[in-house]
This record gives structure tokens, C-alpha cells and sequence, in this order.
């Protein structure tokens, strides 16, 4: 398999994924769940009506794929956000419920809302939930926090569609971890990544970025060092060198996922025909808000 071939099966499948797992963050089931365990609700909605997560909710039970971890563990593994807004929203979970009981809540919450949006499990979820079990098997730890923590975690559930999340779960997290190596290896820092996803996919600078917590400071001051390194113009445009830079990064990240996209050979066109409809209903339903995952490029 030649890295054309990998980079554009790789993208595919993460982009199709993404809605169907992704989708996590958005559940009103799993804001119910956490507003029980003593969470704020959730605090609006985004677009047409996507229920936006509590933030320290979306720290805690994010971060308790690597189970009960001190807050700083759980910073260093997200890698976009800034640490001390981690760290500060995962102290206040554990005061509230345990990684194990909002690991849970959070997992039931996902499927709950794919059992809602498309249907009850059938041959199809089993068939792509196999391929997936076949994908995530090959795949190594070392490096990978979040995606060893749900492998840890993985418990072989009956359900379709739990198996069908868990996984599609873990191949999620483990292309997150490769590109937190990918970025950190290449020298940027979370600021400096952040503004060069914005421009490497069309988005305004200073924009999506603020969802990591991050000021207007620490953002000018990233913006000046990738400006003096030649990445960013006068206008704040990726620069001729600043887009192979960051197009490297996606590159790498790929390479990540190369055992995977391996295993799946030509069955990894089963899976994105058969999640394509899943991931459509879940944005039709209000269930996942559009974001960079669609202005990805060179994903097909």
C-alpha cells in the first residue's frame, strides 16, 4: 500500500467515523447521565440545536478513558487544551463521581443516542462493528494514552452497537495520539497547532481554537513565533513552507494509522458505505456539530 493510497483511506475513514463516534460529546443522553452525577447541564447549543458539553463534564469523562488519573495526566493526553482549564475542570469532576462510574455513563450515553438517532442494532452494525475489531487489533500502545486506556477497558460486550462504539472509540483516540506525537515531535506547541489547523483548513485564525481555552495573548504571541518561523504570512496565511509543515504532520499521522488500514485492506470500503448513512442521520438529528473534520483536505 503505497502513503497515497493510505493517506486518502486513512482520512476517509477517520471523516466518516467522526460523526458516529464523535457524536459522544454531543449526547443528551450522556449530558443527563453526567448532569446526575453533579455536572452542570448543558450550558446551550451549537448550530441546529447540538447540545454543547459542560466543560468540565467533557474533561471528566473524556479523561476517564485513562481511568482514575490525576488531572494532570489527563492534560498531557488531550495535548490542544490548555492544561491549566484541563486540569482545573477534572479536579472538580473527581469530586463529583469516579472514572469507572462516568466511563460508563458516558459510553451508555453514546449508544443510547445511536440506538435513538439510527435504529436498533442489525447485521450491518455487527458486520462493521467485526471490521473494526479487525482494524483496532494490530494497533501498538506505546505512545497512545487515550486509545491504550479504552483498549484497557475493552470489556468484549455483547451489543453491537457498545462493541461498534468502543472501537470505532479507540481508532478515534489512537489517531488523536499519533497526531499529538506527529505535532509535539515537529517541534509546535499546542497554541502554535492549533492556529496552523485553523489555516491549513480554511478557517478564520482565532477561531475553533478558542474552544481549547486559550486567550487572546497567548495566541498573538503564537501567532508572531510561526510568523517568524516562516509559516504564516503578514496576512496569517500558511506560507508555501508552513503548509508542507503542517500537510507533514497529516502525513505522519497517517502513517500512524497504517496496521489498521491494513488490516482492513479493501473492506474499509464496507465500512465507510455502511457509516456514511449513520453519520448523516447523526447530523441531521442535531446529534454532532459540523466542525474542521469537513474542511479536512486531501481526505478522498
Amino acid at each position: 500500500m503505497n502513503d497515497e493510497i493510505l493517506r486518502r483511506r486513512a482520512r476517509s475513514l477517520a471523516a466518516t467515523l467522526e460523526p458516529v463516534i464523535g457524536q459522544v460529546f454531543f449526547s443528551p443522553e450522556c449530558h443527563e447521565a453526567y448532569e446526575k452525577l453533579g455536572f452542570d447541564p448543558s450550558p446551550g447549543s451549537f448550530g441546529k440545536g447540538v447540545a454543547a458539553p459542560d466543560g468540565p463534564a467533557y474533561f471528566t469523562s473524556r479523561g476517564s478513558l485513562l481511568g482514575q488519573v490525576e488531572p494532570e495526566v489527563v492534560a498531557s493526553a488531550f495535548g490542544v487544551f490548555k492544561p491549566a482549564v484541563v486540569v482545573a475542570g477534572v479536579r472538580l469532576g473527581w469530586t463529583h463521581t469516579d472514572a469507572a462510574t462516568i466511563f460508563a455513563a458516558r459510553r451508555a450515553g453514546a449508544v443510547a443516542q445511536l440506538e435513538r438517532v439510527c435504529g436498533p442494532a442489525d447485521a450491518e452494525v455487527a458486520r462493521v462493528a467485526a471490521l473494526l475489531e479487525r482494524a483496532v487489533e494490530p494497533l501498538a500502545e506505546p505512545g497512545r494514552p487515550l486509545f491504550s486506556g479504552l483498549r484497557a477497558q475493552w470489556d468484549d460486550p455483547n451489543d453491537p452497537w457498545t462493541r461498534l462504539f468502543h472501537l470505532g472509540d479507540m481508532l478515534r483516540e489512537h489517531r488523536g495520539d499519533a497526531h499529538v506525537c506527529a505535532w509535539s515531535t515537529a517541534g509546535v506547541d499546542a497554541t502554535e497547532i492549533g492556529l496552523l489547523t485553523e489555516a491549513y483548513m480554511g478557517l478564520p485564525l482565532r477561531t475553533y481554537i478558542r474552544t481549547r481555552g486559550w486567550n487572546d495573548t497567548e495566541l498573538d504571541d503564537a501567532a508572531a513565533r510561526l510568523r517568524d518561523r516562516g509559516w504564516l504570512d503578514d496576512a496569517e496565511a500558511l506560507t508555501r513552507t508552513g503548509r508542507a509543515e503542517r500537510e507533514a504532520m497529516e502525513h505522519a499521522t497517517d502513517r500512524a494509522m497504517r496496521p489498521a488500514i491494513a488490516a482492513l485492506g479493501d473492506d474499509v470500503d464496507a465500512v465507510l458505505e455502511l457509516a456514511r448513512p449513520w453519520g448523516e442521520a447523526m447530523r441531521a438529528a442535531a446529534g454532532y456539530v459540523s466542525g474542521p473534520v469537513d474542511l479536512w483536505p486531501n481526505r478522498s
